[in-house]
């Protein structure tokens, strides 16, 4: 078995480089809490999984054979990303009205201050599922995903031996390089969380990328139509 591992390694570090949809769901995920962005990225490298494997079994080459499943897939794709923008705008929303109703609250009569009921703690099981989830989402119904897998990898396999096995060996050292390159990134991100926790920064920021998802959504939306 001889795969070109120098070439792949540089191709696959770009990909990851390149911001995209996983990009922003594991970043908004870790400036919520590091546990949900280290679920996140696993659930983004599980979803590059089904892809591999898919390729593997030659599912991806039916897929991008025929226009009618491809055309779905991003279909799908472009509107969960939707989905996902337009919940993180209304929460931003939703949030900054909560923010006012709680100033107007705290001015009470002789200068009293309302008391605050702390709100309920966000369990870590369902925080982790939350991430994953989304993770997971993203990418497996991320058709260029699909793609990298069935045209990308190819590029570096030589030699004999089974072209199945080789893209297999370098599908899993991808999502292995993902896995360390998207905890790196959570811990980045786990840094600035203090500064994200900000009631105005974190509102731009939430409302900054949920239209960026509906952006790119809408955009995937648009080229899966055309």
């Amino acid at each position: 078995m001889s795969v070109d591992l120098v070439g792949f390694l540089g191709v696959a570090l770009a990909a990851y480089v390149v911001p995209g949809p996983d990009f922003l769901v594991v970043v908004r995920s870790a400036a919520e809490h590091p546990a949900k962005g280290r679920a996140a990225a696993l659930g983004a490298q599980a979803g590059l999984c089904v892809h591999m494997l898919a390729a593997v079994a030659g599912l991806s080459l039916i897929a991008a054979r025929s226009p009618v499943v491809y055309g779905s897939i991003k279909l799908l794709g472009a509107a969960y990303l939707v989905y996902l923008g337009i919940r993180a705008v209304l929460a931003a929303r939703r949030t900054a009205r909560e923010r006012r109703a709680e100033t107007a609250a705290a001015d009470g009569p002789e200068g009293l201050t309302a008391p605050r009921t702390p709100a309920p703690g966000d369990p870590a099981r369902g925080r982790w599922r939350s991430g994953f989830t989304e993770g997971f989402l993203t990418n497996v119904l991320n058709p260029k995903a699909a793609l990298f897998f069935l045209s990308i990898l190819p590029q570096f396999v030589h030699g004999g031996g089974s072209t199945a096995r080789q893209i297999f060996l370098l599908g899993t050292l991808d999502v292995l390089i993902g896995v360390v390159y998207w905890f790196a990134l959570v811990a980045v991100a786990a840094r600035l969380r203090t500064f994200l926790a900000r009631p105005g920064i974190r509102h731009r920021w939430v409302l900054t990328t949920g239209w960026l998802f509906i952006g790119i959504g809408i955009g995937t939306g648009v080229a899966a139509t055309s």
